[in-house]
């Protein structure tokens, strides 16, 4: 056998074990049809009063029982937190579909994120004082809907109760507590502004409203950014701990906080052990299984211990194990998206990811690998969503459904979109037609048109 046919066959037997390294991340259909299934009964458990409690998810409700139609008039204000960063915006609505929006975007330090309740709740209440000053809107009557994209139990549309916190924060005090208030004792501590009516919602919910002002048939909501959730509306009549009466709306939208999918051991059956000690290593341990699975703050994670995995059994990097790739949370989503997003035989943008993990001379064939790797990880991560996503495309029963989406990893990440789409056509029921529509700006804007509808009927006669 000369050198070259040897060299050939350890780059099959390096193929073979990566591979079979990635193969519990490749599942059938009918594994994504049991997925789906599952995610319907976890519905129905948040649904019910007696299993709500329980359920992983618990589709809390919104109290949306309206989406907008057009007749909003006015501007209104927007904060949308969420991640690192949040924004405030003001929109103007002056007739018809058009939006006039104003921007504007902030950082939030880490030490705000993890620190007391009160300094995050101040911080935000000083960038809105400023917000409003540039804009010259101190001496108008304001109304605000505050985009909080962290599971809330809501009463109201006015309260929402912090059930957790997810993405990095964990401010003290704030758990328990209705974030609206937190927020109002913040304003009025400066006695600078005055807003006289703030509403509240997640970004799923703001997402599926930005929706339905541009179409009338959105009815559902994907967020697949740094974490996960679905919104979708409901038939009040199936939703059991809404006390509507007489006068209640057909429908309301839920908020699935469809992230702690799997907490309860239900994705047990498809999880990796890979999935486990991503969970295992993170804050919130036990918690959001189904949003460690797809979402942006934990796909980097996954690679890099699959990368790690394949090191070791001697299939990569010649076996050599880089501080760097020692160190969790080092391998991000956006250097997945680089990977991938370079033609194969280029490999210029992950060579310098691979100097990034701490290796200088990565092979052509080390490349490759991670290349694979990557869309594993991220075809995986676009299945799961519309297996959920077909869950609701099924329940909604329309014969055609807008579906609205937002998320950095789904307008950023290279061909998510079509892996998703193509997916969903084959996991919904044939008779039920869909569109995904991107919804920019969903969070925020949606927010603000929230404020709008509900301002507009309280000022009706």
């Amino acid at each position: 056998m000369t050198e070259e046919d040897t060299k050939d066959k350890d780059s099959q037997i390096n193929r073979c074990v990566v591979e079979d390294i990635c193969k519990p991340f490749i599942v059938s259909d009918d594994v994504y049809r049991q997925i789906r299934d599952v995610f319907l009964n976890e519905i129905k458990k948040g649904l019910c009063k007696y299993t709500n409690e329980s359920a992983s998810v618990k589709c809390y409700l919104t109290f949306v029982e309206k989406l907008p139609n057009g007749c909003e008039r006015g501007k209104f204000l927007a904060l949308d937190i969420g991640g690192t960063n949040f924004r405030i915006l003001l929109i103007n609505i002056d007739g018809g579909r058009d939006l006039k929006i104003e921007v504007a975007n902030y950082e939030l330090p880490e030490s705000v994120m993890t620190g007391p309740g009160r300094d995050l709740f101040d911080f935000l209440a000083e960038c809105l004082s400023a917000f409003i000053y540039k804009h010259e809107l101190q001496k108008e009557e304001l109304s605000l809907g505050f985009t909080f994209a962290f599971p809330l139990k809501k009463t109201d549309l006015n309260k929402g109760i912090l059930v957790t916190w997810t993405k990095g924060f964990s401010c003290s005090g704030v758990v328990n507590h209705d974030v609206v208030d937190l927020f109002k004792e913040a304003i009025n501590r400066r006695d600078d502004i005055h807003i006289n009516n703030i509403v509240i919602l997640n970004d799923t919910t703001g997402t599926l409203i930005s929706c339905a002002w541009k179409y009338r048939e959105a009815k559902i909501s994907l967020i697949i950014g740094t974490g996960t959730n679905m919104s979708y509306l409901e038939k009040t009549k199936h939703i059991e701990l809404f006390k509507g009466g007489v006068n209640a709306s057909p429908t309301m939208i839920i908020n699935c906080e469809s992230g702690n999918f799997g907490s309860d051991g239900s994705l047990d059956f498809v999880r990796t052990p890979i999935d486990v000690t991503v969970d295992e290593n993170s804050v919130n341990a036990g918690q959001q299984i189904y949003e460690k699975m797809i979402s942006g703050m934990y796909l980097g994670e996954i690679v890099r211990l699959i990368l790690l995995e394949c090191v070791n059994a001697g299939a990569m990097l010649n076996g050599v194990q880089s501080e760097e790739i020692r160190t969790p949370m080092s391998l991000d989503v956006k250097h997945m998206s680089e990977i991938e997003a370079e033609e194969s035989g280029n490999n210029s943008a992950t060579r310098k990811i691979f100097e990034i993990m701490g290796y200088k001379r990565p092979s052509d064939e080390d490349c490759e690998h991670l290349r694979y790797i990557c869309n594993v990880i991220s075809t995986r991560s676009a299945h799961m969503a519309a297996a959920t996503l077909a869950t609701l495309v099924n329940r909604v029963g329309d014969p055609f459904v807008v579906i609205g989406v937002d998320g950095a990893v789904y307008r950023k990440y290279p061909n998510y979109p079509q892996r998703l789409r193509k997916k969903l056509k084959d996991l919904a029921r044939p008779e039920y037609h869909f569109c995904l529509k991107l919804a920019e700006d969903g969070s925020g804007r949606g927010a603000a048109l929230l404020a709008a509808t509900v301002f507009s009927k309280k000022s009706s006669p």
